[in-house]
């Protein structure tokens, strides 16, 4: 077993070191394939392990070298393979595979073609290691990894401003996630001498539970930043500057993903303290309902889907708060899927239109776009929870979980989402696809269909979005060999007309918009008062300009002026002056004129006599 493990591990790793040999030669299609077939070969080892823990239900620990020996410090780069890793391999691994391939066709004419397979394999590499941790501090370097990955990928087009911007703000407000998971790891390490994660679980319980509270708390704020969660949610929409396969790569399969892993991992912390995960599921449906409603009138086609992703985290984190952590990561399982073949799909209509994002000025699309529309319907429709598609199983499983629990304000908040969820869903598709343009200069015969290569990447993505929710009782029996078992006590007369309600307020959201749009032209109307509070983002980020970003500018300012020109660098510069000073007055002693030498030296000796005269008489 241990052989696959460092094939699926390091073959990514390879790949990265591979392409970063050519990164700044001429694009190279062979290194893109190369890259992809290794990622590919982790995935395969991914399913041989997955086969070996299904079978013997034994996790397994590898230990690849001793890391950091300081003191009472001990700890080991190793890794752990268990129910939990080997599903997030799996998830991280396919996905990866596919967006690999899509971009082989989709990057093919950018001028960092070979720079942008090395940082993408580095990224999926920096996932492994993260999901296969077997101890804090190698999760953290995983984690830290995925966030340089996300900078140099988020701001790829350096050259664009709008493109540095976005990737400094993901780095800036990860930090402040990373800095509470630190801090989470420190209060861990001083109460228990450990950061494995088996001592850790084990012995946390004899912590008192004020100590057990602010673990949960700091580790939580680690994943709110990771999994964009309010208030640390700005950067992920704005994290769309990226190529579209790196938004597809870090919406389904990375990143944003490892907040909520980190919580299902540490699910023996949290629940021992239920009362912090009421707080993280109130917080999730906030943040599902918040994500919709800016989703509703948003006309950025990434926005969009980037939106309802920060939707779905949501429903993730409702599901982990009330203890359901194989709900949820059975949600995360199936939104891997549709989410990675949206995004891919809407990277296909952005070819299409010459890199348009703009849904106002698109439509009437799927008469050259069939193959695209069709993924993206299919998507759409499993994101909105239709059966028999994938999102029907998880995300109703995360609705029931919460109604069984008698938690009313959650299930209302989750049954409204599910209706914006249906809404601009089918919003954003009949815009893109279907409803007549009126924009004049919009020439259809230039809009064509996706290579073949793009297409076929999308089809194992577009299939598991299909039928990956039919997995549910296996995925339920075999997570729960390691995660604590979740049962929803309802009557089958209550799941009926349950599962009839979620299914209702879906559908007719769907045709809703489908109603709303179907004779509509496409043209820009004047913005009203709600809709621009909704594109403003609630005025939140105006709000941390204001509040956070002017203010430490100004302080930062400031500091410069006043403290580093004026008093720092003008004190060294004084030194400095004094020194050369110093210098030129002294500089005739190395004249080099030997009566001037004798003439020194006899002063010198006259003034040690002078000094040991002193010392004697005193």
């Amino acid at each position: 077993m241990e052989k696959f493990l460092y094939i699926s591990l390091f073959s990514p790793l390879i790949a990265t070191l591979f392409s970063s040999i050519f990164a700044f030669f001429k694009p190279q299609k062979f290194i893109a394939y190369i890259n992809s077939i290794l990622i590919f070969i982790s995935f395969i080892s991914a399913l041989f392990l997955f086969s070996e823990i299904y079978e013997s239900n034994i996790a397994t620990r590898v230990i690849l070298f001793d890391w950091i020996n300081i003191g009472n410090l001990n700890i080991a780069f190793s890794f752990m393979l268990d129910h939990i890793s080997i599903i997030m391999l799996l998830v991280v691994t396919f996905v990866s595979t596919a967006v690999h391939f899509y971009s082989i066709s989709y990057m093919k004419n950018d001028q960092g073609f070979n720079r942008f397979f090395c940082y993408l394999s580095l990224f999926v590499f920096s996932m492994i290691v993260l999901v296969l941790a077997d101890n804090f501090a190698v999760l953290f370097l995983g984690w830290e990894g995925v966030g340089v990955c996300s900078y140099l990928l988020i701001g790829f087009y350096y050259k664009k401003q709008k493109a540095q911007k976005a990737a400094n703000e993901a780095f800036i407000v990860n930090r402040v996630g990373d800095m509470g998971l630190m801090l989470g790891m420190f209060v861990i390490y001083w109460n228990i001498g450990s950061l494995d994660f088996d001592i850790v679980f084990k012995t946390i319980h004899s912590l008192s539970n004020t100590t057990i509270s602010l673990i949960a708390i700091l580790l939580f704020i680690g994943a709110m930043g990771k999994s964009a969660q309010f208030p640390l949610h700005t950067w992920l929409a704005n994290a769309m500057e990226g190529p579209t396969p790196v938004s597809a790569l870090i919406h389904a399969a990375t990143m944003v993903t490892a907040g909520v892993y980190l919580i299902i991992r540490c699910n023996e912390i949290y629940v021992l303290v239920p009362n912090i995960g009421l707080f993280i599921s109130y917080l999730g449906a906030f943040v599902a309902i918040f994500a919709a409603s800016m989703a509703l009138v948003n006309n950025d086609l990434k926005r969009i889907i980037a939106y309802s992703t920060l939707s779905q985290l949501g429903y993730m984190f409702v599901a982990v708060g009330v203890g359901a952590y194989s709900i949820a990561l059975f949600h995360l399982f199936t939104h891997a899927f549709f989410k990675s073949a949206l995004f891919l799909g809407a990277a296909n209509v952005m070819h299409a239109t010459k890199g348009n994002l703009d849904i106002r000025k698109m439509g009437d699309l799927y008469k050259n776009m069939r193959i695209t529309a069709i993924f993206m319907i299919i998507s759409s429709l499993a994101l909105c929870g239709i059966f028999p598609l994938s999102g029907f199983f998880s995300k109703d499983l995360i609705i029931k979980s919460v109604y069984s629990k008698n938690y009313e304000i959650l299930y209302i908040t989750l049954i409204l989402t599910a209706f914006l969820t249906a809404f601009y869903s089918f919003r954003l598709i009949m815009k893109v696809f279907f409803v007549k343009t009126n924009i004049e200069n919009q020439n259809s015969q230039n809009i064509q269909e996706a290579e073949k290569l793009a297409l076929f990447s999308i089809v194992p993505l577009t299939i598991l979005a299909i039928f990956s929710g039919l997995f549910e009782n296996y995925f339920e029996e075999f997570s729960n060999r390691l995660l604590p078992s979740f049962s929803i006590n309802l009557k089958y007369e209550e799941l009926f007309i349950l599962i009839s309600i979620i299914s209702v307020v879906s559908i007719f959201g769907i045709l809703f918009a489908i109603y709303s749009y179907k004779n509509q032209k496409q043209e820009v109307k004047r913005v009203g008062f709600l809709q621009n509070i909704l594109l403003k983002e609630y005025f939140i980020p105006k709000i941390y300009r204001n509040i956070l970003v002017k203010p430490y500018l100004g302080f930062s300012r400031f500091i410069n002026r006043y403290i580093e020109d004026k008093l720092i660098d003008n004190t060294i510069d004084k030194i400095a002056l004094f020194a050369y000073g110093l210098g030129s007055r002294l500089r005739p002693i190395q004249s080099g004129n030997l009566s001037t030498s004798l003439r020194l030296m006899i002063f010198g000796l006259l003034a040690s006599l002078l000094f040991i005269i002193v010392l004697l008489v005193y």
